[in-house]
């Protein structure tokens, strides 16, 4: 009887033993399971981190290319605008963005005078409001050129005068802030046409607002 009673104890110790075991082998699957799937979301987060990573350096390298290639069509006087912004600390970014020239051809001014037409305000008036439409913090330099007429120290002089006079409209009437701005003059220095002839003149005189950020 105690043997046959001892075989029963053993056989239920057996079975305790049993269910146990598979209770503890699948709660350590299960343990396993969780914890790879932990893993496997941490690696995926990693490889998106990864690829967007990638993707920020394609896409800077593709902003580098282009504004390489903007640089590359760069004026002389644009380049120029460029350095002097940049060693005068006046740039976030060191980016040319666009130039806008303003000729006697369509901006009239007055025979060795600086002050503005009416068209010459109105084009200035189109780019303040281009400007403002963009909301970016952006640097211009205000370039006075002239024709040949006159001493090289006279033309530099009206060159000057009708920059500053530009600044002054587009702080004034534009609102645009006076530190964002600065005016220099080229003189004769720079000319674009053939001074010998009359639309070749009228293409020299001229002034250049040269957009930087």
């Amino acid at each position: 009887m105690r043997r046959q009673t001892a075989a029963v104890v053993i056989v239920i110790v057996m079975l305790a033993l049993g269910v146990s075991g598979c209770a503890t082998k699948t709660y350590v699957q299960d343990q396993v399971g969780q914890a790879a799937k932990a893993e496997d979301a941490k690696i995926g987060e990693v490889q998106k981190q990864v690829e967007a990573t990638q993707t920020d350096i394609t896409s800077l390298k593709q902003a580098d290319s282009e504004q390489n290639a903007k640089l590359a069509q760069l004026s002389d006087t644009a380049r120029d605008a460029l350095a002097r912004a940049q060693e005068a600390g006046k740039l976030a970014k060191g980016k040319f963005l666009y130039e806008v020239t303003l000729t006697d051809e369509s901006v009239k001014f007055g025979l060795n005078r600086s002050e503005l037409s009416q068209e010459a305000k109105q084009a200035l008036d189109a780019f303040a409001g281009k400007i403002r439409g963009e909301d970016k913090n952006v640097y211009v330099e205000i370039q006075g050129h002239t024709d040949n007429l006159g001493s090289a120290a006279y033309n530099l002089k009206l060159g000057q005068e009708r920059a500053e006079t530009v600044m002054r409209y587009l702080s004034m009437q534009g609102g645009f802030p006076l530190h964002r701005m600065n005016a220099i003059s080229y003189g004769l220095t720079k000319p674009v046409a053939d001074n010998h002839t009359k639309d070749g003149r009228a293409k020299n005189r001229r002034v250049t607002l040269v957009v930087l950020m």
